[in-house]
């Protein structure tokens, strides 16, 4: 933004002391210079505009997303965008900043917006798998088996099977509760929950 006017009184009225700052307009000058020549596909003066502005734009995204590394991949994707849209950047509509500040915000609020969908759509997933599995082994289990042939076919399986199939089953934790709780990765808890199941099935002889 270029520096406001200011005056000093002299005999014949106001007088205009305005005096340009150079530092802010040799940058900025310099900014509009390096997007123009990004957008001609000069790949130095692109690695030069991001050596002066990464630091600001990784700020401006970490101030939405908090998390480092979101933060460093929503400058990853600003800088993606820049290097195709460079071309339109026009000097006219702001400051080169401004520009890429907009550019950050927008994609780190897109970033925050795909996060929460992710996490809603695990959390839809968990709560579908933990109800197929309970209704193909545990209602008929309960339904049709004993309570001592349960415990005698758990002994069947191994000994983490075991602990993560009780944790949800008869903890009624979700897969992502047991391996938070067992501290070991979600994947593998579907994997020794799925086994553990199937050799309960045979075990009990449910179809």
């Amino acid at each position: 933004m270029d520096t406001p006017q200011v005056g000093r009184r002299t005999n014949n009225g106001y007088q205009s002391t305005e005096r340009p700052a150079p530092a802010v307009s040799a940058e900025r000058s310099e900014l509009v210079e390096l997007l123009a020549r990004t957008g001609r596909g000069d790949q130095e003066a692109f690695a030069q505009l991001y050596r002066l502005t990464s630091r600001r734009v990784f700020g401006m995204a970490k101030r939405v997303l908090i998390d480092s590394e979101l933060s460093e991949d929503a400058t990853q994707e600003v800088y993606l965008q820049v290097w195709k849209a460079a071309g339109k950047y026009d000097p006219s509509s702001g400051t080169p900043l401004a520009w890429l500040m907009t550019i950050a915000h927008r994609r780190a609020v897109d970033k925050v917006r795909s996060e929460q969908s992710t996490s809603d759509r695990e959390a839809r997933y968990g709560a579908a798998s933990h109800v197929v599995d309970h209704d193909e082994v545990v209602e008929a289990v309960t339904g049709r088996i004993e309570a001592e042939a349960v415990v005698d076919c758990l002994k069947s399986l191994t000994d983490t099977q075991q602990e993560s199939v009780k944790l949800a089953y008869y903890g009624g934790l979700t897969y992502r509760e047991v391996a938070e709780k067992l501290e070991v990765a979600v994947p593998t808890i579907k994997s020794r929950i799925r086994d553990g199941l199937l050799r309960l099935k045979a075990c009990l002889g449910v179809s």
